[in-house]
């Protein structure tokens, strides 16, 4: 049995081999990844992990939204298990590292602990949970939603993609539909590995970010309701032009944003027009306004005067207007117990780190609602991701797991 010293790091060429093994599967055009959530190719990502996790030792369980659950015992029969989460799945035009280190260095953490004789008091659980990306099915992080208990189950297998198929359908399709009951299980704590997905840990030469809060989010689904008509011939003071009013939003976004500085952020990323010909004004545009802030007054009065100055705008025109909120969640602060064991394992190990809010939501957002959690972070080379040419080194991925299996041993305790 090993103990906490400079010999407890995780094997850094196996976890690259399984990230790189792992990319092979729903390959992009440029280089990153298309395995969104419920396809093909994330059905076939999920086979190989449950493979990978089998012969580590664990014994895998899948609840009904899909999300997976790989365990490896403790010693302690009646203490609850220690987590470890993120998700395979990825943005249509996605890289290799979002959500992906975080599974996969979950896995390494367990293979480094078999490796070093390691046995703890409490169960390690390593989850892949269902639709994080909400590329596909919105809203963003569905399945850990459900779990949390802030999202209900019917409603999430309604959700449709852009095609019109259902969630749950297609849960159903690739083989992937569990028999555990969502939120059914109790976390003793949870930990949440992921890369920054910004530029400040890069900037400022740190390889480990200390995740203390995370923004909170409103997804707003606009539809704008025009009058198709003819772009060459239809007089300009005649037209009912949804698209015209699209643009004055996105503009207004903008806007709101920059009033709200520091800390809040805004912007569209998705729209639809109908019908989508060149020559025809649309008579319908769908599109999603993304907000974010780590502070809630911000955040709420943020949705507030962007829905009033659409109305505003769309009277102005002529043209029909509706919201939905279609994702949402408040700000987060992680636990301060777990936080400070990962700045402490970052801090034996000699890495360069810092505190850090992350931008992004991520499944840890809804884990903290019902049991303790936080997030650990390195760095992505220009802080793009979302991106096929998404990007860390070896070094970089392998420092966040050795924090990670730190951090996780601590809390889960060392058997005797």
């Amino acid at each position: 049995m090993a103990a906490p010293g400079e010999n407890m790091r995780v094997n850094a060429d196996r976890l690259w081999d399984s990230l790189m093994e792992m990319a092979k599967i729903g390959p992009g055009v440029a280089g990153g990844n298309n395995r969104q959530t419920l396809t093909d190719a994330d059905a076939e990502g999920r086979t190989l992990f449950k493979r990978w996790c089998e012969a580590a030792g664990m014994t895998l369980a899948v609840d009904k939204m899909g999300t997976m659950f790989a365990t490896r015992p403790g010693t302690d029969p009646d203490a609850l298990p220690v987590y470890i989460g993120s998700h395979l799945d990825t943005q249509p035009t996605g890289g290799k590292y979002d959500g992906v280190l975080g599974v996969l260095s979950g896995l390494e953490v367990i293979r480094s602990m078999n490796d070093l004789g390691i046995r703890t008091k409490h169960p390690v659980v390593v989850t892949n949970w269902t639709n994080e990306e909400g590329a596909r099915f919105a809203p963003a992080m569905l399945a850990s939603g459900v779990f949390a208990g802030a999202i209900d189950l019917d409603y999430a297998y309604s959700r449709k993609d852009p095609d019109g198929k259902t969630f749950g359908d297609e849960l159903k399709r690739i083989g992937w539909v569990g028999e555990e009951e969502v939120g059914a299980r109790k976390m003793h704590a949870y930990f949440e590995y992921h890369i920054e997905q910004g530029p400040i840990l890069e900037a400022e030469n740190r390889q480990i970010g200390v995740v203390t809060h995370c923004q909170g989010l409103w997804w707003l689904e606009f539809t704008l309701t025009g009058r198709e008509a003819h772009t060459g011939s239809t007089p300009m003071n005649m037209r009912v032009n949804a698209g015209l009013a699209m643009a004055r939003i996105v503009e207004m976004v903008q806007t709101v944003a920059m009033e709200n500085q520091p800390g809040c952020v805004g912007g569209v990323g998705q729209m639809f027009f109908s019908p989508n010909s060149r020559n025809v004004l649309p008579g319908k545009v769908v599109f999603t306004v993304d907000i974010r802030s780590p502070d809630q007054a911000k955040l709420d009065g943020m949705r507030a005067t962007i829905e009033a100055r659409a109305a505003e705008i769309c009277a102005a025109l002529g043209v029909g207007c509706s919201v939905e909120a279609v994702g949402h969640f408040d700000p987060v602060t992680f636990d301060p117990d777990l936080v400070a064991s990962v700045r402490k394992a970052a801090e034996d190990l000699g890495y360069r780190h810092m505190n850090i809010i992350s931008g992004a939501g991520h499944d840890a957002c809804w884990a903290a609602k019902v049991a303790p959690a936080t997030m650990i972070m390195c760095p992505c080379v220009g802080g793009l991701s979302h991106n096929e040419a998404e990007d860390i080194s070896k070094e970089w991925a392998s420092g966040g797991a050795d924090v990670l299996l730190r951090a996780v041993v601590e809390t889960a305790g060392i058997a005797e």
